[in-house]
């Protein structure tokens, strides 16, 4: 490991031959633009839906998910494949114009005249969220040592939380501004889309200036989606690269419900109590961005965490902690209640501790031979976990209780925790020298 290490440590963090500060610096930059610009798509959408659209609140929640749908089956061809041509072209320029995609589709999506418009243009949007999804898992193996990972995903999960506030503390009161400043709810929501556009723009600028021009390993990655797909099965074989697959199809579904479903739930229980909708939305945003202060403190302790015992452990004990947060949230009736706030602390917590664990499990157990495709085919996973929670989510919102989406995947943690329970044992790492 000593040969493949610069001696350079960054907040704890051991680095690779090759990589600066500067870029590690700018690396945690980009998890804080990443889940800012592409969580704050999912918050502010049901203003749009109810403001732009004029989409009935009874069947919001089926129309969010067919809109979450068609962005997720871009997600899966366009992840992995994201990944490989990384591999050739090099990480930052992925990086970078992946937020350049997520610019237009903001831009594009503010001119939605009806549903299917939104559709296609979040489609669009997926192309740029699948590249900068992509990146964060790939950039951060490439730069960080293994036994640091744990702590160097802490440090992530800290940026992705100030990330997500900043989207729900911040841009999400944008609607409530502008209206409060002339603007009629059209106008104000279209301005909210078109400063989200531009933030995207500068984001890809601070990239492009700061990450590594090329990838610090480049290998022969499989180009086309059913070699991703083979070489991901393939890599199957070990226990803990097929746990970090369940894993990560229930870590992303539960930050989908979080980020589409609580501020749908809000919004609509605000609006049916005689809340103008951006008023509903600042007062969404609160609650949000409650739960993810929540995993903002917590990642920092359970980065430390992941680094000090078997990572199929960490994963089993972050998942009964997101689990039990999730499934209280069918025992609250009004979303501005103190239990409300209680059940999206703990489910705040948990996962961003399942987010943690998950990764630096899937990063540890992937072998570097082929780490652009397992990887990619863990984006995959992450990705059909996102379909189930919006399709599925979607229909149990509308039509058994709001709180239905999140008691599903509460009882999926519990599965998953006892899987990596059952498999601890025979879960080893890859071997590092092979890097």
């Amino acid at each position: 490991m000593a040969n493949n290490t610069s001696g350079i440590v960054f907040g704890g963090v051991a680095l690779y031959n090759g990589v600066t500060r500067k870029n590690l610096i700018t690396f945690y930059f980009s998890a804080f633009a990443t889940i800012c610009l592409l969580s704050f798509v999912n918050v502010v959408q049901p203003y749009l839906l109810t403001e732009i659209l004029h989409v009935p609140l009874a069947e919001q929640g089926s129309v969010t998910g067919t809109v979450l749908f068609w962005h997720e089956v871009v997600i899966i061809f366009a992840i992995g494949l994201a990944g490989s041509l990384s591999d050739k072209v090099g990480r930052r320029l992925i990086f970078a114009g992946s937020f350049l995609i997520v610019s237009v589709g903001y831009f594009l999506m503010a001119q939605s005249g009806s549903v299917w418009q939104l559709v296609f243009f979040r489609m669009i949007f997926a192309v740029g969220a699948a590249g900068a999804t992509s990146m964060l898992s790939v950039v951060i193996a490439d730069y960080v040592v293994d036994r640091d990972r744990g702590k160097a995903n802490g440090i992530q999960g800290v940026m992705n939380g100030l990330g997500a506030m900043t989207a729900v503390f911040l841009l999400l009161r944008l609607p409530n501004w502008f209206t409060q400043n002339g603007m009629n709810p059209v106008e104000a929501g279209q301005a909210t889309y078109y400063v989200a556009a531009g933030l995207a723009v500068l984001v890809a600028l601070l990239l492009w200036l700061g990450l590594q021009g090329r990838g610090i390993r480049h290998r022969n990655q499989p180009e086309r989606f059913f070699e991703l797909l083979s070489e991901g099965v393939k890599a199957a074989r070990d226990p803990g690269v097929l746990l970090g697959y369940g894993a990560g199809f229930v870590s992303r579904g539960d930050l989908a419900i979080v980020g589409t479903f609580l501020a749908l739930w809000i919004n609509k229980y605000g609006v049916t109590s005689g809340m103008d909708t951006a008023v509903a939305l600042a007062r969404a945003s609160i609650i949000v961005g409650i739960s993810q202060a929540a995993a903002f403190l917590a990642a920092p302790l359970f980065g430390v965490l992941v680094d000090r015992m078997n990572r199929a452990t960490a994963v089993a004990l972050t998942n009964l902690i997101s689990g039990l947060g999730y499934c209280s949230l069918f025992f609250v009736d009004d979303p501005f209640s103190g239990a409300m706030l209680a059940a999206v602390i703990v489910a705040g917590a948990g996962n961003i501790g399942t987010v943690i664990s998950t990764q630096v499990l899937i990063q540890q157990q992937a072998p570097a031979h082929i780490r652009g495709s397992v990887i990619g085919f863990f984006g995959l996973c992450g990705a059909i976990g996102i379909l189930v929670a919006s399709k599925i989510g979607g229909w149990l919102f509308d039509n058994w209780t709001e709180a239905g989406p999140f008691v599903l995947f509460g009882l999926l943690s519990f599965v998953l925790a006892a899987w990596a329970f059952a498999v601890r044992g025979r879960v080893r790492p890859a071997v590092e020298s092979a890097e």
